[in-house]
This record gives structure tokens, C-alpha cells and sequence, in this order.
């Protein structure tokens, strides 16, 4: 399915991260992925986007947004491998991805950035 990915920049410093996450918790936003960069990237889903860029923006942070996939596949071995051969099969390249799954969890979220997730996601079936 396709999501709205929110983009910032964190300062490398203690409590950034957690500072995002408690805002958006209080705010009752729920962070379904993330992916933090060495430089400070941000990369996060949520399950309402538009609430939570406009709280992220109240509080300064530059928010841009971006249109990604989200696939979900049971957690295990080479599950994942069918979906992105149909990405590949249909000409479109993985920009990025990052996913989560705790061993016990029956299913794993992937996202997966993309220059063309409408046609990313039409051709992986989600």
C-alpha cells in the first residue's frame, strides 16, 4: 500500500529522537516505521501524516513529504524476495528500504522508497 513518508532533519543530540517520539505520542500519532541516518535523516511513517507533519512543523522542524510502500509479509525466510522481484521485474529501482519485525511476530513491515511508488506498488500487488 502506498504511505506518506514525513522527512526531517534531527540534531545530533541526546534526546532528539525521543523528543519527536514523545511530541507525536502525545499527540496520540502512531509511528508504524522509522529509519534514523548517521547525519541526522529522519525517515518515519505514521498512521495519520497529515496530523502529524502539521504538530512536527508547530514545533519547528522542516517536514517534507514523500510517497513510499509499505509491504507487509510474514516474518519469514524469503518472504519478502517476491514482492521486490516484481518491483525490479517492472523496471523500477529501490531508492532505499528500511523494515522491523520482533522474532515473534508473525508479520514484518517494509517500506520502500521509490521514484514511482504508484507504479512500485502496482506491480508488487500492494
Amino acid at each position: 500500500m502506498i504511505r506518506t513518508e514525513l522527512n526531517l532533519r534531527l540534531p545530533n543530540s541526546p534526546g532528539a529522537l525521543a523528543g519527536v517520539c514523545r511530541l507525536l505520542s502525545d499527540e496520540r500519532v502512531n509511528i508504524v516505521a522509522l529509519a534514523l541516518e548517521t547525519g541526522g535523516q529522519l525517515r518515519i511513517v505514521v498512521d495519520n501524516h497529515v496530523h502529524a507533519a502539521g504538530v512536527l512543523r508547530e514545533h519547528h522542524h522542516q517536514v517534507t513529504e514523500r510517497d513510499v510502500i509499505l509491504i507487509s509479509v510474514p516474518n519469514i525466510p524469503g518472504a519478502l524476495a517476491p514482492a521486490l522481484r516484481l518491483v525490479s521485474d517492472a523496471g523500477v529501482n529501490i531508492e532505499y528500504a528500511y523494515a522491523g519485525a520482533t522474532d515473534t511476530a508473525s508479520i514484518a513491515a517494509v517500506i520502500v522508497g521509490v521514484e514511482d511508488a504508484q507504479r512500485a506498488a502496482a506491480a508488487a500487488g500492494v
